[in-house]
């Protein structure tokens, strides 16, 4: 039996949504891919009572009540975070924390993992699938949304990204993205999604974006995500104030592509957008040309991430992704 278990779970990109429900027998869709640098790590260990050390205190604590009645553990535990993803920014933070909890209590108490229905039971995944496949595996993920029966978002098709190619995240350190009841009367309030705007879409997520990761041409990459994300973008504004939640953000966006980056946008409310290069010195490069930043903002080169979570045993020293 393990010491501690510590996992690292990456944050991920929502580029967009394939389909929106305009009825009860829709689906929603979507892609995304995990990325570097940029993570949940949490480790967990036996302890007198339960206590929670660094952020998303109230959170964890949440999870791992529901999970250990769930699962009938009847130990306490310490769970220290060493870092964690910022919340409400688009990169996932809270199903990345939940499945995190969910993973390491499971590992530490020798039970098999069970990551979809886990999901489900801590509330994720209610309409992308990304962040729970990020957690399995890494790579470029399309998923076709829950199923009638409720289950996880099926994932249809994953793909490698290329390891040279790096991602370019413009980062608003004051404005959150719209989540909790503001992102459910968003949904409830927006007009029914177009199934034309749907079937474009899916077009260039199948002849644009996936060819294009295959034959690794990320100038038709980048086409094919600036084309969804401004439908999406398009179609979410006046909830959001705007094709971006920031303004700040969008302008440093518009000039990193007048600098030669490729296919920018917003991950999932945003405000972080992103942008695309096709090599680390070509993103190095794209920044230093547009030189100072619009107020607020920060700008972080990643790597796109081709691995899932990491799981580490302290007390067998293995680990595994």
């Amino acid at each position: 039996m393990s010491e501690s278990v510590t996992i690292k779970v990456p944050a991920r990109l929502h580029l967009g949504f394939l389909d929106i429900p305009r009825s009860g027998h829709d689906r929603f869709g979507s892609v995304g891919l995990p990325i570097q640098d940029i993570a949940t790590v949490l480790t967990v260990s036996r302890a007198a009572d339960t206590q929670v050390h660094g952020e998303e205190q109230n959170r964890i604590l949440r999870h791992a009540a529901t999970l250990c009645a769930h699962l009938g553990i009847k130990a306490q535990h310490r769970i220290t975070v060493q870092s964690a993803i910022p919340r409400h920014v688009g990169l996932g933070s809270g199903t990345q924390i939940a499945l995190a909890v969910s993973a390491a209590l499971r590992t530490l108490h020798s039970l098999p993992l069970d990551i979809s229905n886990d999901a489900a039971l801590l509330g994720r995944g209610s309409r992308s699938g990304i962040g729970i496949a990020a957690f399995e595996e890494g790579g470029v993920i399309f998923d076709a949304g829950k199923g009638l029966g409720g289950e996880a978002p099926t994932v249809i098709s994953r793909m490698p990204f290329p390891e040279d190619w790096r991602i370019i995240l413009v980062l608003d350190t004051f404005t959150q993205g719209i989540h909790g009841e503001a992102e459910i009367e968003a949904f409830r309030t927006l007009p029914p999604f177009p199934a034309p705007t749907s079937a474009l879409i899916c077009r260039h997520v199948l002849m644009g974006l996936m060819p294009a990761l295959i034959e690794q041409d990320i100038a038709s990459f980048g086409r094919a995500v600036g084309a969804i994300q401004t439908e999406i973008g398009t179609y979410f504004a006046p909830a959001q104030g705007g094709v971006f939640t920031s303004r700040q953000v969008e302008a440093t966006l518009h000039r990193l592509a007048k600098a030669g980056a490729f296919g920018i946008g917003q991950s999932s409310w945003g405000p972080t957008g992103f942008a695309f290069a096709a090599s680390q010195s070509d993103a190095e490069r794209i920044v230093d040309e547009i030189g100072g930043r619009s107020p607020g903002t920060t700008i972080q080169i990643v790597a796109g991430r081709n691995a899932g979570a990491d799981i580490t045993h302290t007390a067998l020293n293995l680990a595994r992704a």
